[in-house]
């Protein structure tokens, strides 16, 4: 008997390595599609020799993921960006390559096919990342019909891009702003998003689109302050209006196309002004973790775990405070 084959697109990133790790702990050969292999090798040691591999494709390019794709039982997307630099396009990632990786699995006959979106995905939303996330999702269903597509709020864990970022901020910075406080968020472990994608893949999740939100709404204010509690840190944090963020934001995604990425607008993006216009919560209308069997984590659970580094003293803050509490022998 064949052992089956995934292939995972942007399988080395934040969701796809977790989700590479789960495949291989079922039995699967699992490869690591990647712009650059040979900065991808940590996937090896996920499985035993050679049944996880990096290899070299490109979702802007046809032949490679074509190459990726042929002789794939299961076939994952998990490639995305947040931001526009150089040929990666929101065009380019969020729409033409899910069409090109739908198209392509579809024609070497895979089985499942799992794409990885994003709560507010719309081709109508006034955010080109939003818009690019729903026509890219059209343009799977268009292909593959019976594929599955999961649309997670904003994903938190080791490695984020989210929680690490404000709390990297309030480290450096004693002034912290928050453009669209009240926003609300509905924040979703990676974990639990790493395991419906698994699910999916393996053929344990019913066709269609669903939205994976965790078990608490919050708004930016209070992730914000959550942030702050868990770090140890008092920092001001204040709201900033959107019209008044948007002119560094301009200025700053100007210098980026400018030095073709080479100084990459790390703080908030035009676009990323935009989505926080618009809460990122789950809709009701749709299946979502139940229907997969998946009780979400909570935050609290999961977030101190990896945020202490941040602290003043990191770890050490621990052993700090427990020896402000030692009583000197008399």
């Amino acid at each position: 008997m064949s052992v089956p084959i995934v292939t995972i697109f942007g399988g080395s990133g934040f969701v796809g390595r977790q989700v590479a790790q789960r495949m291989a702990r079922a039995g699967w050969r699992v490869r690591v599609a990647v712009r650059r292999p040979d900065e991808a090798g940590f996937v090896r040691p996920y499985g035993f020799v050679g049944q996880v591999e990096p290899i070299q494709a490109n979702i802007r390019d046809e032949a490679s993921t074509r190459a990726a794709i042929i002789g794939a039982t299961a076939v994952v997307n998990c490639t995305g960006l947040l931001s526009e630099s150089g040929k990666q396009t929101f065009g380019a990632i969020l729409d033409e390559g899910p069409a090109r990786i739908a198209r392509l699995a579809a024609e070497a006959g895979v089985t499942r096919l799992v794409h990885l979106s994003a709560i507010g995905a719309d081709p109508a939303s006034p955010s080109a990342y939003a818009a690019g996330k729903g026509r890219g999702e059209a343009a799977v269903l268009a292909a593959f019909p019976d594929a599955v597509i999961l649309r997670p709020s904003v994903i938190f864990g080791v490695g984020d891009g989210f929680f690490n970022k404000f709390a990297s901020m309030a480290r450096m910075s004693p002034i912290v702003p928050v453009v669209g406080p009240e926003t609300r968020f509905q924040p979703v472990f990676v974990g639990d998003v790493a395991e419906a994608t698994a699910r999916a893949a393996a053929g344990g999740v019913a066709p269609g689109t669903y939205e994976l939100g965790g078990p608490e709404v919050v708004s930016f204010r209070a992730v914000m302050a959550r942030i702050l509690e868990i770090t140890q840190r008092r920092r001001l944090a204040f709201a900033v209006p959107a019209g008044v963020a948007r002119v560094p934001a301009r200025l700053l995604d100007r210098v980026q196309r400018m030095t073709g990425g080479l100084v990459a607008n790390t703080l908030v993006t035009d676009d990323q002004i935009t989505l926080l216009a618009k809460d990122n919560v789950v809709s009701g209308t749709l299946p979502g973790f139940a229907e997969i069997g998946i009780a979400p984590t909570a935050m609290e659970a999961v977030l101190e775990d990896y945020l202490y580094v941040y602290r003043p003293h990191g770890q050490y803050d621990e052993i700090t405070a427990s020896a402000r509490n030692l009583r000197p022998r008399t």
